[in-house]
């Protein structure tokens, strides 16, 4: 019996030994063989064939090895990159968050600031989500143009802020038509001069302005009508709106010789005075 607890003592112990000395012996050969240039490339070629299981790997070696090197840093945020691209949106901001903490002077840190923008903004659907990730995608293109304005990065993150923009404002113009159906009319001019004063550029101002001649037609407010109408005459004169706007004033007349065009244009003057 105590033979055999021998033999089995000395068989694991012969066990430890010749795995420790195996790894050992791997670590060594691969810190002699492989460079973190080398194995940063061969990861690279992995994930360029969207092979992501290997290069995961590849990388997740290189930061065991070579973990302050600027290849293991890189590696780091190639890991996010990994993730992003299989829309594990927010595994993929923890670890650009963590790169950016632990590494802010890494020369290619305008990368994990913009990698972590877009994985906020990739998960805007459409306009009637309830815009968590228009406000956060924002703000984080906001600190890649503040931070880093020679980024290569910043001109790219300027456009996606106007795309977002334009996104809060479709959803003001669907919330405020929501209500102006309901005859909820406060509310929908709540909407609309959101538009009108905090997305100035985009492409539904010139709606905007005429819900709310819609609305003051409604309220019976013809001289808010008319002004709302001056505006859209004078800065969009070719656009259906101006035209929707002139068919519902209009019904107004109430003299049949009253010039409708010349009463706006002389609205418009005295506004502009």
């Amino acid at each position: 019996m105590f033979k055999i607890i021998q033999f089995f003592v000395t068989f694991l112990i012969i066990t430890i030994i010749i795995s420790c000395s195996d790894i050992k012996e791997n670590k060594a050969n691969l810190s002699k063989k492989d460079s973190p240039i080398i194995m940063y490339e061969l990861a690279m070629k992995d994930l360029n064939k969207k092979k992501y299981k290997e290069a995961t790997l590849k990388f997740e070696n290189l930061i065991m090895f070579y973990p302050l090197s600027n290849e293991g840093i890189q590696s780091r945020i190639m890991l996010g990159f990994i993730d992003y691209s299989s829309m594990e949106y927010n595994q993929a901001i923890y670890r650009f968050e963590k790169v950016i903490k632990m590494y802010p002077s890494h020369k290619n840190i305008d990368y994990a600031y913009y990698m972590k923008a877009m994985c906020y903004y990739e998960q805007i659907e459409n306009e009637n989500l309830d815009g968590q990730y228009n406000i956060k995608s924002i703000e984080n293109f906001k600190e890649i143009i503040n931070r880093f304005p020679d980024s290569e990065y910043t001109k790219d993150s300027l456009q996606k802020i106007i795309a977002v923009n334009a996104n809060i404002a479709a959803k003001h113009m669907n919330i405020g038509l929501f209500y102006l159906k309901n005859k909820k009319y406060l509310a929908a001019m709540k909407r609309y001069n959101i538009v009108l004063e905090n997305h100035s550029k985009s492409k539904f101002v010139p709606e905007a302005l005429y819900r709310l001649v819609e609305i003051y037609y409604i309220l019976g407010l013809e001289e808010d009508a008319y002004k709302t109408a001056a505006v859209i005459g004078h800065n969009y004169p070719t656009s259906k709106w101006y035209k929707y706007s002139y068919d519902i004033l209009n019904k107004k007349k109430v003299d049949k010789n009253f010039n409708l065009k010349k009463k706006i244009i002389s609205l418009f003057k005295n506004e502009k005075n």
